[in-house]
């Protein structure tokens, strides 16, 4: 296995003239009805957007916050690893790998980077110090290109448990994530307890959940009235990108590698559907932050490696490693958002966890460590605490 090797962001400005030309030559579809998004992203909105990528936004500017923090590239198993490595000062501080979801990126943890490295700076005490490890999922964004079929969210976290023990030298680590992220958070806490000191969730599911029938109204306890209808209601609803990246991904790909207002389309219904905007995607994410998002994914042209993440999950479905009453024995902490596309019962997920924390959020979506960055590292501080000398 290679060493790992430090890594600096950049984008060639011709890369950066060709999006240029890309955008000023769209083609917008016709769109009419459609003030309340029902039939997907509404052009009006999208059409100012894109205005505003090719009038105001400034790419060197993100790159560059970006390159404030450690970035390293290493190759596992044949698989291109891109990650943040950003180790804190302070003595006895928990080696933490936070894992992101799709259509997320890694940047998507920035707000908490500095916080749980740093917690002396900001409103914390040095005990609640973390080094942060902050991949890419494979395929994503900078773990590129991805020329491996089979790269699931299990293998990922096989390939997580290298990174963290072989790379860079932990024998015992700290585990978070979300959609995607929790996922493979759960599978490390399932395959290897012997080094979890934690694992950490926003949501989170069993990690059999794909393999039986969703939860009935039976399943979900009197506090947790309306999580049945909001779930089923994202599966109805919400699926169309579910099935087609689970089962022809590729065939999505070709259009959305093409046209950056075609990913932008794509990934911004997301962001506004999946978060905690009330409709106003704004209120959760600047224009900036939303085409920062999409820029990750379309200079690295990964948004066809990110979506394969899906087909391989599903036609690579989890099967247990270890017996035991539990799937995962080690320590876990759930931090439910209420304004999140699926919410599991508790019942069902401590038949499956060790749940030592769970916390409801009145306030919050999808993309929690973004819209809600206080109430994670809150969380995450709160969760560890009492596990740093057990």
């Amino acid at each position: 296995m290679a060493a790992a090797e430090r890594f600096s962001i950049h984008v060639s400005d011709d890369e950066l003239e060709d999006l240029r030309r890309r955008l000023s030559n769209t083609r917008f579809a016709p769109d009419f009805g459609n003030s309340s998004w029902s039939y997907g992203t509404e052009r009006e909105y999208l059409e100012s957007l894109v205005g505003y990528w090719l009038n105001h936004y400034q790419w060197r500017t993100h790159e560059a916050e970006m390159n404030r923090y450690p970035h390293y590239r290493v190759e596992i198993e044949g698989v291109p690893i891109h990650y943040i490595h950003l180790k804190s000062s302070h003595p006895g501080a928990i080696p933490l790998i936070m894992t992101h979801g799709w259509p997320w990126t890694f940047w998507d943890f920035n707000r908490v980077i500095a916080p749980l490295a740093d917690p002396q700076s900001h409103g914390g005490k040095a005990t609640d110090a973390f080094d942060i490890v902050i991949p890419s999922l494979p395929g994503y964004a900078f773990s590129s290109p991805l020329r491996q079929t089979g790269i699931s969210a299990i293998r990922t976290a096989d390939l997580w448990h290298r990174l963290m023990t072989e790379i860079l030298g932990y024998p015992n680590y700290a585990a978070h994530g979300g959609d995607w992220g929790a996922y493979v958070t759960a599978q490390l806490g399932h395959q290897y307890p012997e080094h979890l000191l934690g694992i950490h969730m926003i949501g989170g599911a069993p990690l059999d959940w794909s393999v039986k029938p969703l939860p009935g109204p039976d399943d979900y306890a009197a506090d947790e009235h309306g999580w049945h209808e909001r779930t089923h209601r994202f599966f109805l609803e919400h699926q169309g990108y579910f099935s087609q990246q689970a089962t022809r991904p590729q065939t999505l790909a070709y259009g959305l590698s093409d046209s950056p207002v075609g990913l932008c389309a794509w990934l911004l219904e997301k962001r506004r559907s999946w978060s905690d905007s009330q409709g106003n995607v704004e209120s959760r994410f600047s224009k900036d932050d939303l085409l920062t998002s999409v820029m990750l994914y379309w200079v690295t042209n990964t948004i066809g490696t990110s979506i394969r993440m899906y087909y391989e999950s599903r036609n690579h479905p989890w099967q247990p490693v270890r017996g035991g009453e539990k799937m995962v024995t080690v320590p876990t902490g759930v931090l439910r958002l209420e304004h999140d596309v699926v919410q599991f019962p508790r019942a069902w997920m401590e038949k499956c966890f060790d749940i030592r924390r769970w916390t409801r959020s009145d306030v919050g979506g999808h993309f929690a460590p973004f819209e809600e960055p206080q109430l994670v590292v809150d969380e995450l501080r709160q969760f560890f605490s009492p596990l740093r000398t057990a």
